[in-house]
């Protein structure tokens, strides 16, 4: 089985920047999980949203590429039936003239 979460979008305190830990920006989640489905070893998508919410939230990243590790983290300590887990974090209001994103796909 394959779970798909697209366009996840919430305000966060993530990056470098000072204005960017001053206030929150946008940001737009995205991810595909395969996993090994039984019964009582399914995954729950709304836990999963809330997961990546509270990992994004809470720890308030400075580089998206921590922020990409933070939750796959989360997500395979709740989840270890998970297979394969490709994530994507975008920041789409961060450049006028572009969306930028950061992407990485694990084989468990």
């Amino acid at each position: 089985m394959t779970i798909h979460i697209e366009a996840l979008t919430f305000d966060v305190i993530i990056g470098l920047l000072d204005f960017e830990r001053d206030r929150p920006q946008s940001i737009i989640v995205d991810l595909s999980a395969s996993y090994d489905y039984s019964d009582d070893a399914f995954i729950d998508y709304a836990d999963v949203v809330v997961l990546i919410q509270n990992e994004l939230r809470d720890k308030r990243y400075t580089l998206l590429e921590n922020a990409l590790l933070g939750v796959k983290d989360v997500l395979y300590t709740a989840y270890p039936q998970l297979k394969t887990l490709s994530l994507k974090i975008s920041k789409p209001d961060i450049l006028p003239e572009c969306n930028v994103a950061l992407s990485h796909r694990w084989k468990f």
